[in-house]
């Protein structure tokens, strides 16, 4: 009889003997995993920073539009100022020529033009003749005249434009289609 051969025994559970050889090594292993914490960590750092970076210009954002909205038309309101203080002066002069006063409104006139241009709000005064524009002008009636149809007769109130916005139409008559002669040359 022969002494039975010594067996080895199986590798206990939770032992590295079975991994490959690069990861045998618990120091190795640890030393990745700290690696990849830190880079997670240092994502997780990045991504908050943009976060609270994309915040921050949004909030900014806001304020500049409320600031924009608030003070919109602040820059009217300054060029208006020299045309109520003249109206306020006007009123307040008690022996007046209406020459004088005349002189004195129409300098107030050009002051609130002047505002006007300024701010880029500009009249719409179409001439009698011109061609109707919807965008513009708003047609009050209809009348018989002896010019082309859909031309303006005649402008009741002027309109405005600020920019490129109509801010108004013009309120305006326009000639209406005339009726056609009958044709000549027909019958008996």
């Amino acid at each position: 009889m022969q002494p039975p051969e010594p067996v080895t025994p199986a590798p206990e559970p939770g032992t590295h003997d079975d991994a490959p050889p690069s990861l045998r090594d618990d120091a190795m292993l640890d030393q990745k995993i700290a690696e990849a914490n830190e880079q997670a960590a240092q994502l997780q750092d990045a991504l908050l920073r943009a976060m609270a970076d994309a915040e921050n210009l949004r909030r900014r954002a806001q304020e500049d539009i409320a600031k924009a909205h608030k003070f919109a038309v602040e820059d009217f309101a300054e060029a208006l100022v020299p045309v109520k203080d003249s109206l306020e002066a006007a009123l307040n002069i008690d022996t007046s020529s209406v020459d004088a006063f005349k002189q004195g409104v129409e300098m107030t006139l050009k002051q609130l033009s002047s505002a006007f241009t300024k701010n880029r709000l500009t009249e719409i005064s179409p001439a009698p003749g011109e061609q109707f524009d919807p965008m513009k002008h708003q047609a009050i009636s209809v009348v018989p005249a002896e010019q082309g149809a859909n031309t303006i007769v005649n402008i009741l109130q002027k309109g405005y434009m600020i920019a490129d916005r109509l801010l108004r139409p013009a309120l305006v008559t326009v000639a209406e289609e005339r009726p056609r002669p009958p044709a000549s040359g027909q019958g008996a």
